[in-house]
């Protein structure tokens, strides 16, 4: 999990908690990702929801060995500053959730990328405080939440992650969110629970609603 140090860090204040995923939903990630792939003569082909063994070589139209794919996606975190760049609603969205809430970003990302996205986020005016761990997300928001009396909402594009959250903050909103390329025809369902949404906008109106909900009077809900 996220050392303890990194979540004793972040200071919350009495007010609801929003975490959030980045890759694909702050950031775009798969778009520049098969233009970098481009560049070094490869190709992504979409015919299972994962990227090893779909990475082919554009001179062979063989797939790239697991070893060399998890390499290329090391370097891309690597040269992250380079490549990504924020959803067009994202930053605005935040924004607004941000003066009604915290908020937390929790990257599934190996943590040696840390100071590259955090100064990537800061020059695109996402100051908000960051996690990296490529460990299950729901005992890692669970923790941050320290089991304070105040709503919490949790967005992310994967299903798995949605279910690990949901599974151990069964009162949080989860709210699905990220792009529809031919890749995502594979993705799994995710849980019953979960709110899915096309863009920031939608996904923010679910967010503050959420957390409107919760300062109404018994009587009102």
């Amino acid at each position: 999990m996220v050392e303890n140090a990194a979540l004793h860090a972040i200071t919350l204040s009495q007010r609801p908690l929003l975490v959030c995923d980045i890759d694909d939903v702050v950031l775009e990630f798969l778009r520049p990702f098969e233009v970098y792939l481009q560049q070094l003569g490869h190709r992504l082909a979409p015919n299972s929801f994962r990227l090893h063994g779909n990475i082919l070589c554009q001179t062979s139209q063989q797939p790239l060995a697991d070893q060399q794919v998890s390499e290329i996606i090391l370097e891309f975190f690597n040269r992250q500053e380079e490549w990504q760049t924020v959803f067009s609603t994202a930053q605005d969205s935040l924004q607004i959730i941000s003066e009604r809430a915290d908020i937390v970003f929790l990257t599934s990302m190996p943590t040696q990328f840390y100071p590259q996205r955090r100064r990537l986020l800061d020059r695109l005016g996402l100051p908000y405080p960051l996690l990296a761990s490529e460990e299950p997300k729901g005992p890692i928001v669970k923790a941050l939440h320290r089991a304070r009396s105040l709503p919490t909402a949790f967005v992310d594009d994967m299903a798995h992650n949605l279910h690990s959250v949901g599974e151990h903050m069964p009162d949080c909103l989860l709210v699905q969110l990220g792009p529809k390329f031919e890749i995502h025809r594979h993705a799994p369902p995710p849980p019953a629970n979960v709110i899915c949404t096309s863009d920031w906008t939608e996904a923010s109106h679910h967010v503050l609603a959420h957390f409107d909900r919760h300062d109404l009077p018994p009587e009102a809900l």
